[in-house]
């Protein structure tokens, strides 16, 4: 609970916008709740990100909501921590606990094409787009772009 309100900053400022766009705190306490329900249901979701000395700094997390056709690796990071290399750091320890402990062969990164900064982060994670993909229900070739991280050999 101590992340739900620099969460609900997140999530309403322009950073949430190749998300889910701008959602109030009410949308964000469902959507919190649904990613704490994953945990029971899936074994699995996303997870807050802190600095060593706990400010938080975002959201980095193994995802499969109803509509996601494969089990996603998700990130997104607050503003003033860009550029310092946590987020590369979250995204890939929870790229290897899922390929560890889940033992997932293969996880997706849905990203919107204009996301320059996701797809920069997709690509140091040595993901590649993949052509051959489903998309999440809903969502098309010009809103989403699928890459596609493989565990390694």
């Amino acid at each position: 609970m101590s992340d739900f309100a620099p969460l609900g900053e997140l999530f309403a400022s322009e950073r949430s916008i190749y998300i889910s766009g701008r959602i109030d705190r009410q949308k964000l306490w469902y959507w919190v709740a649904g990613e704490v329900g994953s945990w029971s249901l899936q074994g699995f979701s996303s997870r807050g990100s802190e600095t060593h000395d706990g400010a938080f700094v975002g959201q980095v997390g193994v995802n499969k909501p109803s509509h996601f056709p494969e089990v996603e690796l998700g990130y997104l990071i607050m503003p003033e921590f860009e550029g310092q290399g946590i987020a590369f750091e979250a995204a890939e320890a929870a790229r290897a606990w899922a390929f560890e402990t889940l033992k997932i062969e293969t996880l997706v990164s849905y990203i919107d094409p204009k996301n320059a900064c996701s797809i920069a982060l997709g690509q140091r994670l040595g993901c590649v787009i993949d052509p051959d993909r489903a998309l999440p229900d809903g969502e098309t070739n010009d809103e989403t772009v699928v890459y596609r991280h493989r565990r390694a050999a």
